[in-house]
């Protein structure tokens, strides 16, 4: 194998209200999932989320502030990477195609500017500025969170592209903008698809975006 296109969950069922959170984390809609099963490329990879698909009942370390406060926290990021290393190691040279959803793309973001076996870079209403998004649903900040905004720069020569939905409110495209100016250079470009919410069918659309290619570096 000497390709690999790994998929990222998003947050998941993280919280049941604004104030609430769940008491499992297990994506009711997997939109990552789907975008997964949606690839006709023969060496797919799917990366749930810490403690996503496990339960009930979930197993006594799985608290629930690793989904909550602490999903972008150094310990979950770690976590994510290690469980990449585990899959890796069947495959000595394989080279990794990164593609994130929601709080998943700035998983996916963050392991690619951290790791060196990554050549390429894809996200879906990518959550890639945690602390604007967060000021933006004036929500609690959440000060353990590691954001693929401040690593930007470090992905200048990684082919990226970042698509948002027009219809967005929850990540808006404003958020891939802000990111595509902080990495800067020509590796990276965004999308705003027409007509496409958070939460909306991105699957049934994701054959033809993933035909785009990538940008030229």
């Amino acid at each position: 194998m000497q390709s690999l296109r790994v998929y990222i969950e998003g947050d998941g069922f993280a919280w049941k209200s604004r104030t609430t959170p769940s008491d499992n984390p297990t994506p009711r809609h997997p939109i990552g999932l789907m975008l997964a099963a949606a690839d006709s490329q023969a060496n797919v990879f799917y990366l749930a989320r810490p403690c996503q698909f496990i339960g009930p009942p979930l197993p006594a370390n799985c608290r629930v502030n690793i989904w909550t406060q602490d999903r972008f926290s150094p310990a979950v990021i770690d976590a994510m990477n290690e469980a990449l290393n585990q899959m890796v190691l069947r495959y000595p040279g394989v080279q990794l195609d990164v593609v994130g959803y929601s709080g998943g793309g700035n998983i996916a973001a963050l392991l690619a500017e951290r790791r060196d076996d990554v050549r390429s870079l894809r996200t879906v209403a990518g959550n890639l500025d945690v602390a604007y998004v967060n000021a933006l649903h004036r929500v609690t900040p959440m000060p353990a969170a590691e954001s693929a905004i401040d690593r930007a720069s470090a992905l200048r020569a990684l082919p990226q592209i970042h698509y948002s939905g027009e219809a967005d409110t929850t990540v808006p495209p404003a958020v891939a903008r802000r990111f595509q100016q902080a990495v800067g250079g020509r590796c990276v470009q965004t999308e705003v698809v027409s007509g496409m919410k958070h939460g909306s069918d991105w699957a049934a659309i994701w054959p033809r975006l993933l035909a785009q290619g990538l940008p030229d570096c």
